[in-house]
């Protein structure tokens, strides 16, 4: 009988043949034509953990400003590059990551990231001046932005083309229930007492714990076993995704690079040859606005709340109810992505953060900041989800790693600077002009993601 699976990411598989009359295929097109298993649901849960402790992080950083703020008595310059130094270490790690996962393998920078930035948010507990916590969350950057690119290229690689994208913004669903987390500490611990931040921060330990976790229980990366002649280690890796579908072992030898893709003969193209200048500068742009906006509103967005005179509490309390908005945004994302297609589901989601910030720059009362936020949540979110999807599909794996390594980082540029503007754009012209800076920047976004191809559906390219 013919194997097929329903996974919870709303998706029957293909038929998968019970007997093994498609030897002729690579490894790679083997883990296409699978269905969603438990194997794929424990590599996206155990990937889904490390994005969430990576979000909690992101997270705990804004609610600890307006903590700090208040009890160290610091300007907004001085929050502003407290915010902004954390993204610098993200843009150099970012590329440094990519670069690190094609050489040495997707798991590996997996593990070592999450132990950086675990090891490194605990000891900001026991910083004593804003110059050891800015050098320690340029530490915990470094982590953060080498882990995110490599862990959505590693769930690229691995999921059934079908599904793809929807098992990716899955993934990228992790981020919201880590900045739950974070909203929930914030919440409940940081104004519990003068203390209360660093008690947050030591939580941040949990990553540098869930390494171990990570090290040992993810498989590497197939496409890069491959690429660096590992044909026995590639093969046990399909064949542990196979078993649970019920697909028979091939009959030739498992470290034959039978079933590997021919290898290029040429020179690996660059990021901006003719091939993929166009894909390469669309990516950039859209990584870049689409930073400035978050990073800008969420890492301000308590501290906004603060200054428009809730108390620290409610503060907290309104960006809860803000953060829980992310959760059904990444859930339309999922399904739209394979209905409608990457780059429709991108746009549309990014055409609808512009709107939300736009209303949310114009909101006066409680009930209509709360429905802006919350529309800024959705929309906001189900685009970075979107976004994660596309990343890692519209280069070949040789470069995979640092296509995806090199955008973020780009990106990362704009999440450096975003803070730093709040300040004197709110001086400018109040939370109305911060807003509308937002809304402009999700506009570019959206023009630049039509330069974009559509890839919904078909096979991660090789070469």
């Amino acid at each position: 009988m013919p194997a097929t699976s329903t996974g919870p990411l709303g998706s029957t598989g293909p038929t998968v043949p019970a007997t093994g009359l498609d030897r002729h295929l690579t490894r790679t097109e083997r883990l296409d034509r699978l269905p969603f298993t438990s194997k794929h649901r424990r590599l996206l849960a155990g990937s889904g953990v490390g994005w969430a402790l990576d979000a909690m992080d992101v997270g705990l950083i804004s609610f600890v400003l307006t903590a700090l703020a208040r009890q160290w008595q610091l300007s907004p310059t001085e929050v502003s590059w407290i915010a902004s130094i954390g993204s610098l270490g993200m843009a150099v790690g970012a590329t440094l990551g990519g670069l690190l996962a094609d050489r040495i393998g997707r798991r590996q920078v997996f593990a070592l990231t999450l132990l950086v930035y675990g090891l490194a948010t605990g000891a900001s507990a026991l910083a004593g001046s804003v110059a050891v916590l800015m050098a320690l969350r340029f530490v915990v950057g470094l982590g953060l932005g080498s882990e995110l690119p490599v862990a959505s290229t590693l769930i690229s690689e691995y999921s059934p083309a079908h599904i793809r994208g929807r098992v990716v913004v899955g993934l990228e669903s992790f981020w919201a229930i880590g900045w739950i987390l974070a909203a929930l500490i914030g919440y409940f611990v940081i104004p519990g007492s003068a203390d209360g931040w660093r008690w947050a921060m030591a939580l941040g330990v949990v990553p540098a714990l869930y390494a171990l976790v990570v090290r040992a229980t993810l498989p590497e990366s197939v496409r890069f076993l491959e690429s660096k002649g590992r044909y026995a280690e590639a093969e046990s890796a399909v064949r542990s995704f196979e078993e649970p579908a019920g697909v028979p072992a091939p009959d030739h030898a498992p470290d034959a690079a039978i079933d590997a893709p021919v290898a290029p003969t040429g020179p690996v193209p660059g990021l901006w040859s003719s091939r993929y200048r166009l894909r390469t500068a669309s990516l950039w742009a859209v990584w870049f606005c689409v930073n400035f906006s978050y990073y800008g509103a969420f890492i301000w967005l308590p501290s906004l709340l603060f200054a428009q005179g809730f108390d620290m509490v409610k503060s907290f309390e309104y960006t809860l109810w803000i953060t829980l908005a992310q959760l059904p945004g990444y859930a339309v994302s999922a399904w739209l992505i394979e209905a409608w297609g990457r780059r429709a589901t991108l746009t549309t989601f990014l055409i609808g953060s512009a709107c939300a910030a736009g209303a949310f720059g114009m909101a006066s009362s409680v009930p209509a900041i709360l429905a802006a936020g919350c529309a800024l949540s959705f929309f906001n979110l189900g685009a970075w989800g979107a976004l994660y999807a596309v990343t890692p599909e519209i280069y070949p794996t040789v470069m995979r790693g640092t296509g995806s390594g090199a955008s973020a980082g780009f990106g990362r540029i704009a999440s450096i600077l975003a803070p730093l503007a709040v300040p004197p754009l709110k001086a400018a012209g109040g939370t109305g002009l911060v807003f509308t800076t937002f809304a402009v920047a999700f506009a570019i976004a959206a023009f630049s993601a039509l330069g974009l191809p559509e890839l919904r559906g078909k096979e991660l390219e090789e070469l």
